[in-house]
This record gives C-alpha cells, structure tokens and sequence, in this order.
C-alpha cells in the first residue's frame, strides 16, 4: 500500500503509459550509448541518453506531441501556438506537420539561424514563425497575447503535465534499457525533462539520484528551491539558450523540489570545454544545453566513481556559427586566453621588444587593436593573449612587470571586458 501510495504521489497524475502509446511510432526509442572516454575518466560506468539523436534532435518532441495529440478535434481545428528558444519550437512544428494542423511559432529574435531554419523545414507550411523579444520570456508574452486574440490553443514549453509527461518518456525508456543506475544527469532550463525523468525514477527506481543542472548564468531552478517558489530572474546569461529562462514553470517546480536529489551549477565556459571535448573525442555534436549533463561530472568525481550513472544529452541543434565563441568561452574558462590593454611607450622597437622579450616561447597574441582617443590620437592597445599552459600566465605577468609594461588585465566579468572585447 505505501508504495502505491509513493508512486501516486511522486507521479503527480502524469499519464506517462498513456504519453508512450501516443508517441511510439512518432518518436525514436533513443540509444542508451557506454562511454568509454568518460567511463575510464571518472572510473564508473557512464552512459549517454543520446536525444541528440532524436528526430529533431533533441527531446522536446516528446511532450510537445504528446500536448497537441491529446487536444480534442475542435481545438486542432483551431490552431496551435507556442513560444520558443528553439528545441521546443522544432518538435512544434513537427507536430503540427505530422498531424496537418496550424501552428504559430513565436522565438525570441537572438535564437540562433540554424534553429530558425530547421522550424522552418519540419514544419513546412503547416507553421508560421514570428520573431520577437531577446529572451524567451519576452517572446512569450507575445505568444500568449496572440493566442488569446485568435482563439487558439498555447502548448508551452515546459509548465503543463501533458509536457512533462511526454519528456517522462526519456526516462522510462532509460529504465527499459538499463536497471540499478546510480545517478541520472538531467539538463535542467524550465525544468520539464527533470520533473519528469525525476518523477519517473521516484515511482520505479527511488535508489537513482536524479540530479537537475543548471548553467551558471541562469540559475531559476536554483533561486527557486532558495526561496521555496518560482522566482523571476532579472537578468540571466542566455548562452546555454536551451536552458536559459528567467522563471522556471509552476508544476515542474512543485515536481522537482520533491523528486530531485540536488540541482547542480555549471559554469558557461566549463559547458564550452565540454562540447569540444566531445566533438574532437567522441564525434558527438551537442548544443550547449546539451553538454550540461556530462559537463557537471567533474564536480561529482568522487560520489560517481565506481558507479553506473546516465548522464541525458538532450539535443544537437547546434549552429556551427557559434563555434568560435564557443572556443573563445572554452579557452577563457581553462585560463588559456586573456585580455589585457596595454599602453606601450612611444618609442621605436617597443612592440618588438614585447614579443622578444615578453611573450613566452609557446604564447601568441591571437588579437592585437590600437584604441583611438577622442582626439584621434593613438591610445592603448588591446591585446589578446593565447597560452598553451594556464601556467604561463603568472611567467607573463612577471615578465610585463620586469620590463616596465603599463598593463591593465581585463577581467572577463568586468563592464569594461564586455565593452571592448
């Protein structure tokens, strides 16, 4: 009786056999994949979830056609409308185009072009697409104002059971694949995967820790649980955008703080290092939320070793135009690029000497601009400064002060960095 008991509450009434039937020929049963880098690196056994290998690549298919497949013929009829940093938006349109329906796709304006492009192609002519706002929250105040205006139906990205019963199918099918799991890395944004992978393991496998991770710059799950009920953000950092929301959705937090065992922080530059890693390693190709799962694991080298864990890589939809910011993240974050304004004397041979006698054997300057004063006459140089070993930072350093080099680092958090660099 008590277990029934446990299985009713943790589950929080979520359909999730009824969200299996109605997504088995729509979406693909992902492989649970043994990494054998990652294993021998944290001596356990890792396995990826691979739904970057979905049909849109990435999860959000499951609970957006699980939502609209359970609306009655009269409200189909209608329409759909939805608002979306993009993963949502493709498994969106795809639903629509599977069940030749309308839909209106609203995505903030900064989302990248590749996942524009892809909404476009699964949804063909069944959806159409409004840019607006420079965050998701912005996008969808407009969404749900166009909504309400048309009489249609809004299928949110995260906040309603049909959702989060639909992306609970990841974790059934984990189940299926693999039993006595450790722990469950799930990707953490409106909190949708998390509340249902972790309601699903609650009900079936209560030993797993499911951890929720979050990125740095966009902690709502995390202020959330803080103050003991959503919260809106003012600003958060959008570059995980799979993951970046101000406020996390009412019912995936009520789920979450009860099934989750912790949520979990990861740096920006840390997820960065962790795509490129994956990419020259493994071939895997991951968007930025989808690093987060495998990107937290150095912080958990100890609790994990010797153990079966599942780390959740939840999509792939990765504009191939970011990678040079995703470099620049990653270098910053191993303390292997840094930035300094430099104001070199005004006499012949001293950037030569610079490079002589200041830079090390293996350092290169990867960025070097002259800033104009006002009056047009030729102020400091920015210079940017690659390493080979974050250690030859301090010989650096030794090095300007030993030849009288007027130097100001500039710190990556600082107005002055964003501004210039």
């Amino acid at each position: 009786m008590e277990s029934v008991a446990v299985k009713e509450r943790v589950e929080y009434g979520l359909k999730v056999k009824e969200a299996e039937e109605r997504l088995r020929h729509v979406v693909n049963h992902t492989p649970l994949t043994y990494s054998v880098n990652l294993s021998r690196k944290y001596q356990c056994r890792v396995f990826l979830k691979r739904e970057d290998l979905q049909v849109v690549r990435s999860y959000k298919l499951r609970g957006a056609y699980n939502m609209i497949s359970s609306l009655s013929p009269e409200l189909l009829a209608k329409g759909v409308v939805c608002a979306s940093a993009g993963n949502h938006a493709q498994g969106f349109a795809y639903s629509c185009r599977k069940l030749n329906i309308k839909g209106v796709v609203f995505m903030p304006i900064i989302t990248p072009n590749q996942k524009v492009s892809q909404t476009r192609m699964f949804g063909d002519s069944n959806v159409e697409i409004v840019l607006v706002g420079d965050t998701f929250d912005d996008c969808a105040v407009a969404a749900r104002e166009y909504t309400e205006a048309n009489g249609m139906t809004f299928i949110p990205p995260f906040d309603h059971a049909r959702i989060i019963e639909g992306q609970a199918t990841v974790g059934s099918e984990i189940l299926e694949d693999l039993s006595d799991i450790d722990y469950v890395f799930a990707p953490l944004g409106g909190g949708g995967l998390a509340a249902g992978v972790g309601a699903y393991f609650k009900a079936y496998a209560p030993n797993t820790k499911v951890i929720g991770v979050e990125p740095e710059g966009a902690p709502s799950m995390t202020e959330a649980l803080k103050a003991g009920h959503p919260v809106k953000l003012e600003n958060i950092e959008s570059f995980v955008d799979g993951a970046a929301v101000k406020r996390v959705g009412d019912l995936p937090f009520e789920i979450c703080r009860e099934v989750l065992h912790e949520v979990h922080l990861v740096n920006e530059g840390k997820v960065c290092t962790t795509i490129l890693q994956l990419y020259n390693e493994d071939a895997i190709v991951v968007e930025p939320a989808g690093a987060l799962s495998i990107a937290v694991l150095d912080d958990y080298a100890d609790q994990i070793k010797d153990k079966t864990i599942v780390c959740i890589v939840s999509g792939s939809n990765n504009d191939i135009d970011r990678m040079q910011e995703i470099k620049e993240r990653s270098l910053q974050y191993e303390g292997l690029k840094h930035y300094f304004l430099i104001r070199f004397a005004q006499r012949p041979g001293a950037l030569k000497e610079f490079v002589n006698h200041v830079l090390g054997p293996t350092d290169d300057i990867t960025r070097f601009e002259y800033m104009q004063k006002h009056n047009k006459e030729t102020g400091p140089a920015l210079v940017g400064i690659e390493l080979q070993h974050n250690k030859d930072y301090a010989a650096l350093v030794s090095n300007m002060e030993k030849y009288h080099i007027n130097y100001t680092p500039l710190d990556k958090n600082d107005n002055v960095f964003g501004y210039l660099v």
